[in-house]
């Protein structure tokens, strides 16, 4: 059986968005991104969607708080119920504790957790170039090495905590997005 409740963890410009796309056709499950189920949240009037807004009106950070309450909302929406694809949720250990909490209030659990693996210096490259095709000046090597760090610091550290549970995979990221698909399937088998 393939498992259907899923978190896509690496680093900026790993492939986890452009891999979840691909899992989202395959198993028609939805992707459960964090600037989604803002925007969502935002869009529907949610109460937790309001206040976000207010945060991001004000031009900051949405607190881990109302983020969580966001990905509750979310995940317990109908086309949740047979699985999905969390990308972008969640970034920190606090965070990954209150998803264990929004799952066990569901009745469900992470089934795999899929930790992308690709060399640094390999994504800085990667990311370069899909910033030269975009045209966004405003990602520099400066700018993609301080989210590497703050992605190291902060995020990496779900690595230990998903393997102590069980349900870590590891797969490398390089490659052609087919071959990197192929290993993801693979994995979750």
């Amino acid at each position: 059986m393939t498992a259907l409740r899923l978190l896509l963890l690496g680093p900026p410009g790993a492939g986890k968005g452009t891999q979840a796309r691909i899992l989202v056709e395959e198993h028609g499950i939805p992707q459960v991104s964090t600037g989604d189920m803002l925007r969502a949240a935002v869009a529907a009037g949610t109460p937790v969607g309001a206040k976000a807004q207010s945060y991001m009106d004000a031009g900051e950070l949405v607190p881990d708080a109302v983020v969580i309450g966001v990905a509750e909302e979310r995940l317990g929406m109908d086309d949740a119920s047979r699985g999905f694809i969390l990308d972008g949720f969640p970034r920190t250990v606090v965070q990954a504790e209150s998803l264990d909490g929004i799952l066990d209030r569901l009745g469900t659990k992470l089934e795999r957790c899929v930790s992308l693996e690709v060399a640094e210096d390999g994504l800085v490259a990667r990311l370069l170039k899909r910033a030269d095709l975009e045209d966004r000046s405003d990602d520099n090597e400066e700018a993609i090495r301080t989210r590497m760090r703050e992605y190291r610091t902060k995020t990496e550290p779900l690595i230990d905590y998903y393997r102590q549970k069980g349900v870590l995979v590891e797969v490398s990221g390089t490659g052609d997005v087919d071959e990197v698909a192929h290993r993801i399937r693979e994995a979750v088998a």
